[in-house]
């Protein structure tokens, strides 16, 4: 009796032993991810871009402004969009805004594709394979959410593929902070071992509870939070609201994202098409064409993240369950194994069409001409394609002018007939939220500049603002705002002879190289091209 009751001490003793070891092995993992001050900012940017809705008439000129905050970010997405354009067969047509990014990729499609980014740039150890393929398959993933987000009746299901980005949030976060546990519970995975119960043992909670904890610490939204829940087991049957659809997705993507990475996973799509058929209504042939879709999508967004690249998807006629996959080449040295030369995106390693250029001294671009042309093109497609809305346009018009030119901040101006004044309502550039708000003024006429310009509807270049003919006639809110302004445009929007507002853009330097005619020409037809957008029909 003595014995067994000895035994029985020496085992609780041991269980409280291990379950203290396992607290620290996890608050010690906790510890290294909030120590990456990077993360904290990805779940601030998440929350404020799953709050912009595609049906949100602002929904364009908000992405937009969000992306090109990032310099890195801009330059990836119009890569991306590059890349699309080539391979819709226009290679003389290159996307230089990314508003025209949005327009060719689609709103959801660029937004999942920046948050996508966002997470690789702020992972730490994207040189490890354990990284590499999480991130992949969480790339993969939100690919897959959106795709059902497409043929979905809810509301707002476009977040379900940034639901599905994060479902492996858990793993990744492992393997960029501490690959001995990550290679560790992936060992038990393989030998059998659940991988929630393999993650028990390891790290003492399961990786849907980390996510949790870690996105919580984040204050990304609850929807996103509780759509990480596992699911319970067998066939599931349809959703019964919006929220459980999501959880459906996300878990739906993650799986099939797996399946695009273990092809040798010969019955994975008859096991996934059993389980989530009925809920998701999909069946094999969907399930294929998916697969082969995100297969590409996954290799061109792989590509321009310099993850490791993808092959191409294969179709097998024996075994449909295992057609449209692709399998990773990259070795654990980073090396490409046996990659055909087809199979690499020409376009990864090319310079951002509209930010790595050569420039005069002033900031202006030496090709602005060519920039400019592009514009005028991209917004004359725009205009035809019918789904163009106007503040759409004004955003492309906007940011050709501002990158074309090479502007440090630009704005458009409109008159609110309610205060009676010109207020500025899109802006991009250096401080432009701050220069935004302070940018406005009476539209009681004055002898100024702006009034000048808007009255007779003339176009102001101005190379030289310190001439003492422009001084005397800068009002004095524009010398209190932008104090050190030296060159800048004023281009009047006057419809049926009233003057409705205006483009402003400038520069902290003289810009000596001026305005050619043909430039100019072009910047006319920008401006024209807006007026007759928003003249009455």
């Amino acid at each position: 009796m003595a014995n067994h009751t000895g035994e029985t001490r020496a085992a609780s003793a041991q269980l409280v032993q291990d379950r203290d070891e396992l607290t620290a092995v996890r608050e010690e993992l906790l510890d290294k991810i909030s120590a990456n001050g990077n993360l904290p900012a990805l779940g601030s940017s998440v929350s404020r871009v799953v709050q912009m809705a595609s049906s949100d008439d602002e929904a364009v000129r908000s992405l937009a402004n969000f992306i090109m905050s990032d310099v890195g970010l801009t330059q990836k997405i119009l890569r991306l969009a590059n890349s699309v354009n080539h391979r819709t067969h226009a290679p003389n047509s290159a996307v230089t805004t990314v508003s025209k990014a949005i327009f060719l990729l689609g709103f959801e499609t660029v937004k999942t594709c920046a948050l996508g980014m966002l997470l690789v740039d702020r992972m730490p150890g994207t040189r490890a394979s354990g990284v590499r393929n999480e991130l992949l398959q969480s790339l993969s993933a939100s690919m897959f959410g959106r795709e059902l987000a497409r043929r979905s009746l809810h509301k707002d299901a476009e977040e379900a593929a940034i639901a599905a980005l994060f479902k492996n949030i858990g793993q990744l976060l492992v393997a960029a902070h501490d690959h001995s546990l990550y290679a560790e519970i992936n060992a038990l995975a393989r030998d059998g071992m659940p991988l929630a119960r393999a993650a028990h043992q390891v790290i003492g909670t399961s990786f849907e509870t980390l996510s949790e904890t870690v996105m919580s610490a984040w204050e990304m939204p609850d929807s996103i939070i509780q759509s990480l829940a596992p699911l319970s087991g067998g066939t599931l049957r349809v959703a019964r609201n919006r929220q459980e659809w999501i959880q459906q997705v996300a878990a739906f993507s993650s799986a099939a994202a797996k399946l695009l990475a273990e092809p040798e996973h010969a019955g994975g799509a008859s096991a996934l098409v059993a389980r989530f058929g009925a809920a998701l209504n999909i069946d094999q042939a969907k399930l294929d064409q998916m697969l082969a879709s995100v297969a590409e999508e996954t290799s061109a967004l792989a590509g321009q993240l310099k993850l490791s690249p993808v092959a191409k998807v294969e179709q097998n006629a024996a075994k449909p369950e295992a057609s449209a996959l692709w399998r990773q080449l990259e070795g654990e040295d980073g090396s490409i194994m046996g990659l055909p030369a087809e199979f690499l995106l020409q376009t990864a390693d090319e310079d951002d069409p509209g930010q790595n250029l050569a420039r005069h001294a002033s900031g202006k671009p030496i090709n602005a001409r060519d920039l400019l042309l592009t514009g005028v093109q991209d917004v004359t497609e725009m205009m035809a394609s019918g789904r163009c809305k106007p503040n759409d346009l004004v955003m492309l018009v906007l940011e050709t002018i501002y990158r074309g030119m090479g502007f440090r901040f630009a704005t458009v101006c409109l008159k609110d007939v309610k205060t009676n004044q010109f207020r500025a309502r899109i802006s991009l550039g250096e401080n432009n939220t701050a220069l935004q708000a302070g940018f406005g003024f009476s539209a009681n006429v004055t002898r100024d500049l702006f009034h000048l310009a808007m009255s007779n509807d003339v176009d102001l270049l101005i190379s030289d603002a310190t001439d003492p003919k422009i001084c005397d006639l800068i009002p004095g809110w524009h010398r209190s705002l932008l104090p050190d302004t030296r060159s800048f445009i004023v281009l009047p929007l006057v419809v049926q002879k009233k003057p409705i507002g205006f483009f402003y853009a400038d520069r902290t330097v003289t810009a000596m190289e001026g305005v050619p005619p043909d430039e100019a020409a072009m910047i006319k037809t920008l401006k024209g091209q807006v007026v007759a957008a928003l003249s009455p029909r």
